[in-house]
């Protein structure tokens, strides 16, 4: 796993080829319990690195299309698999409790449900108060810029950019983890007020 901006937080990735950018996996380290966001499948090193950094005690997903591997994460690691309340009428695994919108949901992180995206209430995450981890609807296809799903994935275009321009009005975001593509790790702030005005 690779180290982030913050000694607390690392990734693993996979190259995705039909879309020519990386998927992440993110794991806040916590002296309470370790907490994963849509964990993706782990190679040797990786599962060996994550067991010498303490118990995972939650896989928390931003969407039914981030599911990933956390199945077979929970079953190994006795993690509770938290998932988006919008969608629990249709998840496709077992979740052992629903996650909306709140803030201090687990001591240090706020989440945010997105409207719009190509799911029901998406979730986006900030951790500590200064890092968001986002699912699918805000992503970086370039280094250094974010951008959004295209409007053909959205279910409500106009809902998707408000749910954009709210997340962009939260003061102290310093770094943005998208699921999909280029972490950006300082001026999130600037640079989500970027994506508000290129959409």
């Amino acid at each position: 796993m690779k180290l982030l901006h913050k000694n607390n937080l690392f990734c693993w990735t996979q190259f995705d080829q039909d879309r020519n950018i990386d998927f992440h996996s993110y794991l806040w380290v916590r002296e309470s319990g370790n907490v994963i966001f849509d964990p993706l499948p782990l190679t040797a090193h990786d599962e060996k690195h994550l067991s010498s950094m303490g118990k995972v005690t939650h896989i928390i997903i931003s969407n039914s299309d981030h599911i990933r591997n956390a199945e077979a994460l929970a079953q190994q690691t006795g993690a509770a698999i938290w998932g988006p309340v919008g969608e629990k009428s249709n998840f496709p695994i077992q979740c052992t409790k629903w996650v909306g919108e709140g803030q201090g949901v687990i001591d240090g992180l706020d989440v945010y449900e997105l409207k719009g995206s190509k799911t029901e209430g998406e979730l986006a995450f900030i951790l500590e108060g200064s890092t968001l981890i986002t699912g699918d609807l805000i992503r970086a296809h370039a280094g250094g810029k974010l951008c959004m799903l295209p409007d053909v994935k959205l279910q409500d275009v106009d809902l998707a950019k408000e749910s954009v321009k709210r997340l962009a009005l939260i003061k102290g975001i310093e770094a943005i983890l998208p699921g999909d593509g280029w972490p950006v790790f300082r001026h999130g702030e600037q640079v989500l007020l970027e994506l508000v005005e290129s959409i």
